[in-house]
């Protein structure tokens, strides 16, 4: 973060400056004093937008993070977590707090539909029509409508997923209308290290969104971009959930990267 005090020529909305200046930093003191830090990032990014703070969703990444590190990141604050595989999600499911809102941000197999539609509440990685046919034929019809994203990629990254963006069109008007679900926005997933790249994308989607919203009359409220190294760029552009991971919970374990690309992005 900038040095305490300091002022900035800072987007405010879509070219628009606003000199701000910096809260001052918190000391990382255990999850608790990294989700307190997080949170003053966000709200200082979202100030210097021109936005309400209370507008951006944090969602907690928490892959490879043990049960119990969850559990106290729930009782510091944490209300949402982002789960990358099924099977691992469900293992943890039973041991932490009823309330905590799960979030499926890996790339969903068809095999794997009637798990994620049992007990996730939201699906992020939303890149075919037969997956949300799936998703909806599969919903308990006593639970609330899943929130589905669909993913994009601008990237084209080899062994990356998500709708190649001519295709996001075809596939949110054909699974908006199903039952048992709300497609509710747009996920995607940055170029890592590159922050005028990550801009780029994120103005993409949001730019897609809007035409998406225009073009078929329907509301989709939701953009989840942006991780720890590009989460302020992506608040910046207009994210109204953020995924963060190695800034709450630290640098994952070895062999934690041995994911594809795409699931790398999303975990970080």
């Amino acid at each position: 973060m900038p040095v305490s005090g300091s002022s900035l020529a800072v987007p405010r909305g879509i070219g628009q400056t606003l000199p701000v200046t910096d809260a001052p930093a918190v000391p990382d003191t255990g999850i608790g004093g990294r989700l307190d830090r997080v949170h003053r990032q966000i709200t200082g990014a979202a100030l210097r937008a021109g936005r309400d703070p209370a507008s951006v969703r944090l969602i907690a990444v928490t892959k490879t993070v043990p049960a119990a590190e969850i559990c106290e990141a729930a009782a510091a604050g944490v209300t949402d977590i982002g789960e990358n595989r099924v099977q691992e999600a469900r293992a943890k499911y039973a041991a932490i707090p009823f309330g905590v809102r799960w979030h499926l941000l890996g790339h969903l197999q068809a095999n794997k539909a009637n798990l994620a539609a049992t007990f996730f509440d939201s699906v992020q990685t939303l890149d075919s029509e037969p997956i949300g046919a799936a998703l909806s034929r599969r919903r308990d019809p006593a639970l609330p409508p899943l929130s589905l994203l669909a993913e994009v990629d601008f990237t084209g990254i080899p062994g990356r997923t998500g709708l190649p963006p001519e295709q996001a069109e075809a596939v949110v008007a054909a699974v908006a209308p199903l039952p048992g679900i709300r497609l509710e926005g747009l996920m995607t997933v940055a170029p890592y290290g590159a922050p005028a790249a990550a801009r780029d994308c994120f103005r993409r989607l949001r730019e897609l969104r809007d035409r998406l919203q225009e073009r078929l009359g329907i509301a989709l409220p939701e953009l989840s971009m942006g991780m720890t190294d590009d989460f302020e760029i992506a608040i910046a552009e207009g994210a109204t959930m953020v995924r963060i991971g190695r800034a709450l919970f630290g640098e994952r374990p070895a062999g934690a990267d041995a994911a594809t690309p795409s699931q790398r992005g999303s975990l970080l």
